[in-house]
């Protein structure tokens, strides 16, 4: 019987080419794609063969796969075990999971819970049943404001922005409380600490305000899998829908939203897609049994030629070094981040009457 021959366990680097490409051959073969973000893998061998892996990209587990004839034995729940074991010794205790609803009740047998189920398609799940509830319960007991209109954004700020500060005037004027929440993955060219600084000292000025760290709830396009979805489109759609589920489903009633506030997307498709999902997956009382969200979409505000402004031009001028150029497009308690950045990526110093301006 299979479960009586000796099973060895190694992690191995995804640097390590020869047994990337080992492990990309082995998930093709079980129709499983390699997310690019995973850094490790923990795999099982038998007669050195390689019979089951489990994929760790920071706090989630990924590509996790049982060779066919090993499935219906322990070794799913083994090589999970195994990589939760590694995922410790990383320094992470709380991990995600996302995989085929098929899937939930054999990782449910390895300790991981249900947070949110997309029809057929995906399942989120977490390694407690109890995580979700006590971030919600922690957003109540410090943050909620009992009032009729409370509104919701969550932005990357990257960096942060005119066009980000007037959306969360616009909003804050439309709302008694709106609730701000960045993005917490550190995947983008300025580091959460600074996005969330950015956001901070530049809507300071507003009284009914709150800036949230976006948590590990608030899922990163980035670190988002999609192994073992076929097509990008596919994977986009999943990513909104999953997304917005847990921000209706767990975020908005922790904090009484009834409003989600979003700029328009005249340009990037996919961002233009998510916003369409969003009225969707948020206002659609079919949808899920939760209460609806209103989704306010506000026009993006324009430079002097009438072309939105947007996060993504102004790294474009960073890297540049048109500095005047950028000025026009921050507020002023974001150029000491932008500058901090000009000063360790590029090897002239920037104008010092500028930097003290």
């Amino acid at each position: 019987m299979l479960t009586d021959q000796p099973l060895e366990f190694e992690t191995v680097e995804t640097s390590n080419g020869a047994l990337r490409e080992e492990i990309v051959l082995f998930l093709k073969r079980n129709g499983l794609g390699m997310d690019e973000d995973i850094g490790q893998f923990v795999v099982a061998r038998c007669d050195r063969h390689l019979v089951a892996c489990a994929g760790i990209a920071g706090n989630t587990l990924k590509c996790i796969a049982v060779e066919r004839a090993w499935r219906g034995t322990s070794l799913g729940l083994k090589i999970i075990h195994e990589a939760e074991l590694q995922s410790i010794q990383n320094g992470e205790h709380q991990l995600f999971l996302l995989t085929h609803p098929k899937n939930v009740k054999s990782f449910q047998g390895g300790g991981f819970y249900p947070l949110v189920t997309l029809d057929n398609r995906a399942a989120l799940m977490e390694n407690t049943p109890v995580g979700i509830h006590r971030y919600c319960r922690q957003l109540r007991n410090h943050h909620l404001v009992m009032a009729a209109n409370v509104g919701g954004i969550v932005m990357n700020a990257n960096p942060f922005t005119l066009g980000h500060q007037y959306l969360i005037e616009q909003a804050a004027k439309a709302c008694d409380w709106l609730h701000v929440f960045v993005v917490e993955e550190d995947l983008s060219t300025f580091s959460f600490r600074e996005r969330f600084a950015m956001v901070q000292d530049g809507s300071c000025h507003l009284p009914n305000i709150t800036v949230h760290p976006g948590s590990k709830y608030i899922i990163s396009r980035g670190t988002f899998p999609g192994y073992f979805l076929k097509e990008k489109q596919i994977v986009n759609e999943v990513y909104a829908a999953i997304d917005l589920m847990m921000f209706r489903r767990y975020i908005a009633p922790a904090l009484n939203i009834n409003q989600r506030f979003v700029g328009t997307e005249p340009f990037c498709k996919v961002t233009a897609q998510y916003n369409c999902a969003m009225h969707h997956w948020l206002e659609d009382e079919m949808t899920m049994p939760a209460a609806s969200i209103k989704v306010n979409e506000i026009k993006r505000m324009t430079d002097d030629n009438n072309f939105p402004i947007s996060a993504s031009a102004v790294r474009k001028l960073l890297d540049k070094g048109d500095v005047q150029a950028v000025k026009s497009r921050v507020p002023t308690t974001t150029m000491p981040y932008l500058f901090k950045w000009l000063s360790q990526n590029q090897s002239t110093q920037p104008d010092p009457e500028l930097a003290g301006a």
